[in-house]
């Protein structure tokens, strides 16, 4: 099929709302690393496709699926080594008391599951979540997430949500750190004069629909002391940013400082394996074997294990965390100068291989400049670039590659960026 008769049956076969990128959409044929390859085996450099987290079709992910598929494939009702060794494995990452792992096959049954955990170990429901924030496409989850109940087609909050402001520190809604866990704390306060008691704290440490921000330091902090002083349980979404992408560390909650209750995990931990997985403490899960059994069909099969297995050997053998710091300080430095270079870009931000570039019209108003951004997009497109946009305003250029982006590719990116810029 050609690119208009796939376009074609797609509108008669797949619901309209399942959204395409691009003006003109890119037919995808292959992969490989950092690079897509389209039905005429033109290349693209992906800027933001951060599922492939060690590389589209890396060779050792593959032949990892391709042994433990030709061996057995089956769900964890039977001993097998491959899910204890994976939970093993991924809990060593994390710090003490995570220990307690469960599996799924997405972030958004992840979070789903985070959800229960903490209402079950609370007894409550009411839950406190960030503006802006998106946490997956289940109904529970479209609830929870102010990006969606409050968009288009979205019916709004229920009552035992609780919507803080998201901090924002370049459009100046972030006076301090305190400040804005100051807004939790009131609302903690409104909720106890309701009569309602707080079921947990649910972000993600890197808010990235939001707008690719970084939290202020000592936000995390200061909100979990607020948090569980009210009994509430703290839930790290981790879903874009887990595996090292900020450069940092290996999660983007431990440059906050903070230890949370649950950490949720998805996207990076399966390089476009379907994987979910939820991690917390030995207390937590005691609360949640209730009596009631918990079985995903196919979370923790064995072939999804040895894929996050295979996963997290890459990452540390390859080093991609230090490479992701290393290439992504290289990128911001590239990018930086365009503040002062284009008077479209507002801010840039991120760290390691974690980036946004806001676009806004005016610098005093920030008026944000929605339809440019997607304008740039649609250029880099045709440029090779493949690149998307976030932030409530629609204004964020994102920019989330594969790991295994080089030097060398982020010169590429960077000057392509300024030249298109300057062509607007």
């Amino acid at each position: 099929m050609n690119s208009d008769e796939i376009l074609a049956a797609r509108r008669r076969a797949i619901g309209r709302n399942v959204s395409l990128g691009y003006h003109r959409p890119v037919h995808i044929v292959r992969g490989a690393m950092q690079y897509l390859f389209d039905e005429t085996g033109r290349r693209y450099l992906d800027g933001y496709n951060n599922v492939p987290h060690v590389g589209h079709c890396h060779p050792r992910i593959v032949d990892a699926a391709e042994h433990q598929m030709r061996a057995l494939n089956t769900n964890t009702r039977y001993l097998h080594e491959n899910p204890v060794r994976y939970a093993e494995r991924l809990a060593a990452t994390l710090p003490a008391p995570l220990r307690v792992c469960y599996f799924v096959s997405s972030g958004s049954e992840a979070n789903e599951l985070a959800l229960r955990l903490a209402r079950a170990h609370t007894r409550r429901r009411d839950l406190i979540v960030l503006d802006a924030a998106y946490h997956g496409n289940t109904t529970t989850l479209i609830d929870i997430s102010p990006y969606k109940f409050n968009g288009p087609g979205g019916a709004g909050k229920p009552p035992w949500v609780h919507v803080v402001p998201v901090p924002d520190v370049y459009r100046g809604q972030t006076p301090s750190a305190a400040t804005d866990a100051d807004a939790v704390a009131r609302t903690l306060d409104q909720m106890r004069a309701s009569g309602a008691g707080v079921c947990g704290f649910i972000a993600e440490s890197c808010p990235s629909v939001a707008g690719q921000l970084m939290l202020p330091p000592g936000y995390l902090d200061a909100v979990y002391r607020h948090v569980r002083a009210a009994g509430g349980v703290c839930i790290a979404d981790e879903v874009q940013t887990a595996y090292g992408r900020i450069g940092t560390h290996f999660y983007a909650f431990e440059e906050q400082g903070v230890v949370p209750d649950i950490v949720v995990l998805g996207k990076p931990i399966g390089n476009g394996h379907p994987i979910g997985a939820v991690v917390t403490t030995a207390e937590i899960a005691a609360s949640f074997d209730n009596g009631m059994e918990f079985f995903s069909t196919f979370g923790g099969n064995t072939v999804s294990c040895a894929v996050g297995l295979a996963v997290l050997d890459v990452v540390e053998d390859e080093k991609l965390q230090a490479h992701a710091q290393q290439v992504g300080a290289h990128l911001l430095s590239r990018l930086r100068p365009l503040v002062e270079e284009s008077p479209l870009v507002g801010d840039v931000r991120g760290s390691g291989l974690f980036i946004g570039v806001e676009l806004v019209r005016d610098r005093k108003t920030l008026e944000p400049a929605a339809t440019e951004a997607s304008d740039v997009v649609n250029r880099l497109r045709d440029e090779g670039i493949l690149i998307g946009t976030d932030g409530p305003h629609h204004n964020v250029l994102k920019i989330r590659p594969p790991m295994p982006f080089t030097i060398d590719d982020a010169d590429v990116f960077a000057s392509t960026l300024a030249s298109v810029l300057a062509g607007i």
